[in-house]
């Protein structure tokens, strides 16, 4: 009995070490507990391959069976994604009726479990051209699972797709700083912290941090945030060594930390970049955050638990509550990601820079690829670095202190999601289709 009794228990542990259940996976590290994930691929190796109608950039999630996205249709059927390095910032002109979807497909076989149509109507914002209506991954706790569409609102769901509630949280116009008609698109994904789901909105007027009941959707807390539209999602860093649990939110005229449980604002830091995409990302007790669009490029590693202002000295690097930073090492799209003892950055250019984790030493630095783009954070499975570019070819580099290729991959459609793990699988969201990656057939 004490055997079999082992047997379950391990069984269960191994289940959640494979599920994928939020933007970048296990508390947003972007870090997955996989034994033999593929290095390199061909044909072959695609398990299965589902089409995906519409147009989304949201990543996908993996809860035990079940893997998860949401979609936005055009009813212009030639709207795409314009990849590549552009500096327009004129938003995608489609009055055209949408309708939003959240799909769920069997993890083995990629056959479609089920859709529901979230929202129907012409969008009440416009889109960037490297963007979608449908940018925000969801998130589940294996029961609900969470579909966040900016203006569209918010929305919750049953494992078999039953409506349970949802919420109008009203316009997020979120749009370039200098002009609020050059509108981009929500893309900040909500995040479950015990029984709530928690969503950053930050758009033109009255931008907000706020926390809804799982079960039913009340509003629990709402912290107003003095900002301007970012894109970032926030991340929950756990209770450690005697620190308490932090809510941290990338913002613009300041990186802040919250308590998760009340929304209370516990310290700030700037200055940041004035476009803010990253998702910061935790590990050893420090908590790693980056934006990368200039002229303010920095990165800081702040220790947790820190409270209260923290901006540093003019011509400091380092404080009590800062172990190291750089100001001009940020990146602008790609979240950053720690693995081990080293922390990795990457440019929208394909430059991968490596640092010591607690000290902020550089190890290298080193172009990906051959001149691509890279928009899809950066993840990491059993040693290996996964940057995948907007062509739709993924790269896995060794996660050691010298740069070493270990092979290259292609979908052969565009890429701007970021990938998810379920065991030794990848799962791939392209423009087109959904793809688990793994040992074969």
């Amino acid at each position: 009995m004490k055997t079999l009794a082992l047997e379950f228990t391990t069984a269960l542990a191994l289940a959640a070490a494979t599920d994928w259940q939020q933007f970048r996976g296990p508390a947003g590290s972007g870090v997955a507990d996989a034994a033999t994930p593929p290095v390199q691929w061909d044909a072959s190796k695609v398990v299965w391959k589902a089409p995906l109608p519409g147009l989304a950039v949201s990543s996908s999630i993996v809860s035990g069976d079940r893997v998860y996205v949401t979609t936005a249709i055009s009813g212009d059927p030639k709207q795409g994604l314009r990849i590549g390095l552009y500096g327009d910032v004129e938003p995608v002109k489609d009055s055209t009726p949408h309708v939003w979807k959240v799909m769920a497909f069997d993890r083995a076989t990629g056959k479609l479990a089920w859709e529901q149509t979230a929202a129907q109507g012409v969008p009440k914002t416009k889109r960037h051209p490297k963007s979608s209506q449908a940018s925000c991954t969801p998130a589940t706790d294996g029961k609900v699972v969470i579909a966040y569409f900016g203006s569209e609102g918010l929305y919750a769901y049953s494992r078999d797709g039953k409506l349970l509630w949802k919420k109008d949280l009203g316009k997020q116009n979120a749009a370039w700083f200098f002009d609020p008609d050059f509108e981009w698109g929500a893309a900040s994904s909500p995040i479950i912290h015990k029984d709530t789901v928690i969503v950053q909105a930050d758009r033109q007027q009255d931008s907000f941090i706020a926390a809804f009941a799982l079960k039913d959707g009340r509003e629990l807390w709402r912290t107003q945030r003095d900002e301007i539209p970012t894109w970032g999602t926030p991340t929950l860093v756990p209770a450690h060594d005697g620190k308490a649990a932090e809510l941290v939110a990338n913002g613009t005229k300041a990186i802040r930390g919250y308590d998760p449980d009340t929304g209370k604002e516990l310290w700030t830091l700037s200055p940041n970049s004035e476009v803010v995409c990253t998702t910061p990302v935790f590990g050893h007790g420090l908590i790693f955050v980056t934006a990368g669009y200039p002229p303010v490029r920095p990165v800081y590693a702040v220790k947790q638990g820190a409270r209260g202002k923290l901006d540093l000295a003019q011509g400091q690097s380092a404080s009590e509550a800062i172990v190291w930073s750089n100001n001009n090492g940020g990146v602008y799209l790609p979240s950053p990601l720690l693995s081990g003892d080293r922390f990795f950055t990457l440019g929208n250019n394909g430059v991968l820079a490596v640092y010591e984790a607690r000290t902020g030493k550089r190890l290298y630095q080193q172009r990906v690829g051959a001149g691509g783009l890279f928009t899809a954070a950066l993840v990491a499975a059993a040693g290996r670095v996964y940057a995948t570019s907007e062509d739709g070819e993924i790269y896995a580099v060794k996660a050691g202190p010298q740069y070493e290729l270990l092979g290259k991959s292609s979908v052969g459609e565009k890429i701007l999601a970021t990938p998810a793990f379920s065991g030794d699988l990848i799962i791939v969201r392209g423009d087109q289709h959904l793809y688990a990656i793994g040992a074969g057939k």
